[in-house]
């Protein structure tokens, strides 16, 4: 009987100890975010003029310090530390800061016509002021380069060093005010973009195509980068370890996220993320706070739960918005990423089941020694949260 005493205080102390571990790196992430590129191509064009516009958005911050996609946020990062130095300074600051690093810019970067390199020249670079310190910082960079008028493909290479993008090319007509937008292409691994065409409208994605990218993005909003739904997830699961409720309890959360989501994404219903944000932050520390004092789960948490899901996405929109949704297969990119979504919320169920649930969920003592500490952890973080968007 001791021996078993023994061994679960250890067991909880550790459990514990990793909360606390979790708690100090959640508080201070700051996710990293893959680049967005989009690419103009005006080459129909009267005489030689023929050019090429290229607009990254990036974390500058990032970029000066190595920090790319083999981190889940820069804290895990060696150059945290400067990163955050960067982070907090003004845009003149940091567009001098930024000066050293364009020669690598240029070199680095490759788009090819035609399978020639094109030379690019650095254009503008706009930096917003610093805002939210624990939100990614994102300016856009302008290059230039001159193309032949009668180009007929495009191919772009981010390299991995600078993290993973996302490209899509515009093909302009100025002389006849027209312009087509290609479909998103989502690059990992140090790989070039496939090639545009450039000498007609550019074919329809194939559907099954569109389905896999945007369930990939949408997974991976949730895990790794979505921290803040990790823990609104979280919390859901701390108060009922039994499926039936939790489902119910996804379920309204899905139907929620998924109605705010179409709404803003058609510019029906728009809220500014300085208001968004915080409400979101404070729905996780709500959901901390309540399990602390719950001993069971009502059914008036399915109504809270919904409207938690309202707020949530219009989070999610500004994830699709950055990364575009194509016009001929709306539906099935929503759709898609709404999939991917729940499967990722659905992971975070099965691995804190299979952790926690599956072996404690049933003990006298599981809400004193794992409900609490654990929902107090989630409340502070959301708390914190908070009152940095608030003040950010």
């Amino acid at each position: 009987m001791r021996l078993f005493r023994f061994s679960t205080n250890r067991f909880f102390s550790g459990l514990l100890s990793l909360m606390l571990l979790l708690y100090s790196s959640v508080v201070a992430a700051d996710v990293v975010k893959p680049a967005l590129i989009e690419i103009s191509a005006y080459t129909a064009t009267s005489g030689n003029d023929a050019r090429v516009v290229v607009d990254i958005r990036a974390s500058i911050e990032a970029l000066l310090t190595g920090i790319n996609a083999r981190y889940k946020n820069t804290q895990d990062a060696p150059a945290a530390d400067e990163y955050d130095f960067y982070r907090e300074m003004r845009p003149a600051e940091l567009r001098e800061a930024f000066a050293g690093f364009e020669n690598r810019l240029l070199a680095s970067v490759e788009l090819r016509v035609d399978g020639k390199p094109v030379k690019l020249k650095l254009g503008e670079v706009i930096i917003p002021e610093p805002g939210y310190t624990k939100v990614p910082r994102i300016s856009t960079i302008y290059l230039h380069g001159d193309i032949p008028a009668d180009s007929k493909t495009l191919r772009w290479y981010y390299p991995a060093a600078f993290g993973d993008n996302a490209v899509r090319v515009r093909q302009v007509d100025e002389a006849n005010q027209r312009w087509h937008w290609s479909q998103w292409q989502w690059l990992r691994d140090d790989q070039p973009s496939e090639q545009f065409t450039l000498d007609e409208l550019f074919h329809k994605r194939p559907i099954l195509e569109t389905i896999f990218s945007y369930i990939v993005v949408g997974y991976e909003h949730i895990l790794p980068k979505g921290l803040d739904h990790i823990l609104f997830i979280l919390g859901l699961f701390l108060l009922s370890t039994r499926m039936k409720p939790l489902l119910w309890q996804v379920t309204m959360f899905t139907i929620a996220h998924t109605i705010t989501l179409g709404l803003s994404m058609h510019g029906i219903i728009e809220l500014p993320a300085r208001i968004v944000e915080p409400l979101i932050a404070l729905s996780i520390a709500y959901v901390g706070v309540e399990n602390v004092f719950a001993k069971n789960l009502h059914k008036s948490r399915l109504f809270l739960v919904f409207g938690f899901g309202l707020l949530h996405g219009m989070g999610f929109a500004s994830v699709l918005s950055d990364f575009g949704m194509p016009r001929d297969a709306f539906m099935t990119a929503l759709i898609s990423f709404n999939v991917g979504v729940e499967l990722g919320q659905l992971s975070i169920l099965l691995a804190a089941y299979a952790l926690v649930g599956y072996w404690f969920g049933r003990k006298p003592w599981y809400h004193d020694r794992i409900v609490a500490p654990a929902s107090i952890l989630i409340a502070t973080t959301g708390l914190v949260w908070t009152v940095e968007r608030v003040m950010g």
